[in-house]
């Protein structure tokens, strides 16, 4: 049952930790996971009296820890405009959307059945370049979000999760796809960058659980194992796909990482670019290339972004690259 506000003590949130706190509820994330951490600290570290433990809060039921948390934001919010707000037209559309992406529990409902203020909110911020945070203030403004999106590059409502190994493809794919006339952003695109092979097939076990999104996961030639891993658990509206030679530094063309390399250094005629070729792995010849001729080491993260800032055209683009773009553009979406 619903503690009566005068019967709890807060210290309100400032402007930045209430922007801390909305932004944390609204990223891409597991809504029960997200909701739970964010009021959990919420209660333990704004709510005065009565004053719980962690420990407690782990026993509580949803529905408790969902009003803790509501009147906490509320009464923040109206501390810092002094105006109530009953208008629960963006909290519907987020309980709307999170059921649309996610396996939602009844239990987990309870989070989402809330009367947070965020009309209230939104006037305290004005502008803010974070995009769930821009998504949230056209809830409240259009019906036609996913024009909104497409017209703005927002990001959200997400769509479609890629899940690669690494940041080089978290980089350089999204910049490729601009170059063909297909924006991530515009289209609701979610990249996670996984950090390996076999972190690629956890991360899509995990995500099958509760995500009911279309998956396409990108994974090196040497990941075959890796690919039987998946396609074992595989949905019919997820796509595996296998790069067919090398890692996907290798499908990049020799010119824009010549180009790349020259942007870069300033000495470039102390190096023999004419010696790179794709017959053999091409973080293997980068690599030696920094260490023989005294350079910073090699860092795919680095290189990433500084082939990002030489791509000029489809030209810079592979074969197999334009392929991998045009599936995951037209799978499924």
């Amino acid at each position: 049952m619903r503690q009566k506000l005068e019967e709890i003590k807060i210290k309100p949130l400032t402007i930045e930790q209430l922007t801390i706190s909305i932004d944390r509820l609204t990223r891409f994330k597991n809504t029960e996971t997200k909701y739970l951490r964010v009021f959990k600290d919420l209660i333990i570290s704004n709510l005065i009296a009565p004053k719980y433990k962690k420990q407690e809060l782990d026993t509580f039921n949803y529905e408790k820890l969902k009003d803790l948390a509501e009147q906490i934001l509320n009464l923040s919010i109206e501390n810092l405009i002094n105006e109530k707000n009953t208008d629960t037209t963006i909290n519907q559309k987020l309980y709307d959307y999170e059921n649309s992406v996610f396996k939602i529990s009844k239990e987990c409902s309870k989070l989402l059945k809330n009367k947070i203020n965020y009309k209230g909110f939104l006037t305290i911020i004005k502008n803010s370049n974070v995009k769930n945070l821009i998504w949230l203030k056209e809830l409240a403004n259009d019906t036609d979000i996913k024009g909104i999106r497409e017209k703005k590059a927002i990001h959200f409502p997400v769509e479609k999760v890629l899940i690669c190994e690494g940041i080089t493809e978290e980089t350089l794919l999204p910049e490729f796809a601009k170059t063909l006339g297909f924006d991530f952003e515009k289209h609701g695109i979610h990249i996670i960058s996984a950090g390996g092979k076999n972190q690629v097939v956890k991360t899509y076990y995990q995500l099958i659980e509760t995500l009911k999104l279309p998956i396409f996961i990108l994974l090196d030639k040497d990941a075959e194992e890796n690919l039987n891993a998946v396609q074992a658990k595989i949905r019919e509206q997820d796509t595996c796909y296998l790069l067919n030679s090398g890692e996907f530094e290798d499908l990049l063309p020799l010119n824009l990482i010549k180009r790349a390399i020259e942007y870069s250094f300033q000495n470039i005629s102390l190096l023999d670019l004419d010696n790179l070729t794709q017959n053999e792995p091409m973080v293997k010849q980068l690599e030696e290339i920094f260490r023989t001729r005294g350079l910073h080491e090699f860092k795919k993260a680095e290189f990433a972004n500084c082939i990002k800032a030489n791509i000029k055209d489809s030209t810079d683009l592979s074969e197999e690259i334009i392929n991998i773009i045009k599936l995951i553009s037209n799978n499924k979406v």
